[in-house]
């Protein structure tokens, strides 16, 4: 039988962790195209500009779980402490960042990403979670 000190308690513990919930931050960033434009590079119309460039880009959330499966990646928590809500444009962003510095101005070029591919990776403590993206992909030039 509970007593009336923990029966007060409950209460308000109760409506803690309700709080919690229901204020908690919830991201899904599933990158899944509403359209896909199909190349394909068969013709001597291209150079490689590079290989295996990369981007990552990572959030920091408090009491909260995180993780991956393929193109997609969820975090639900509490609040957001760092980094940013949007981790495939993020990573995008840092990917053509690294092309900028190793290879020089992409804009005005006929540049595309080919053989993309998307790692997803989450540390995931009792108090803290951190999923990462990482975008991994070739580079060629359009010479036509």
């Amino acid at each position: 039988m509970m007593s009336l000190d923990s029966r007060t308690l409950l209460g308000p513990v109760v409506l803690i962790l309700l709080a919690g919930t229901l204020s908690g931050c919830f991201s899904s960033g599933a990158f899944l195209a509403g359209n896909v434009t199909d190349v394909q590079l068969t013709e001597d119309n291209y150079e490689i500009v590079a290989t295996d460039v990369h981007g990552s880009a990572t959030a920091g959330y408090l009491l909260g779980v995180s993780g991956g499966f393929g193109p997609s990646t969820t975090a639900v928590a509490v609040a957001r402490v760092s980094g940013d809500g949007q981790l495939y444009q993020a990573a995008l962003d840092n990917l053509w960042e690294q092309v900028r510095d190793q290879y020089g101005a992409v804009e005005g070029e006929n540049l595309a990403l080919v053989n993309v591919r998307y790692d997803v990776s989450a540390l995931n403590l009792i108090l803290y979670t951190q999923p990462t993206v990482t975008v991994r992909a070739d580079v060629v030039e359009f010479t036509d």
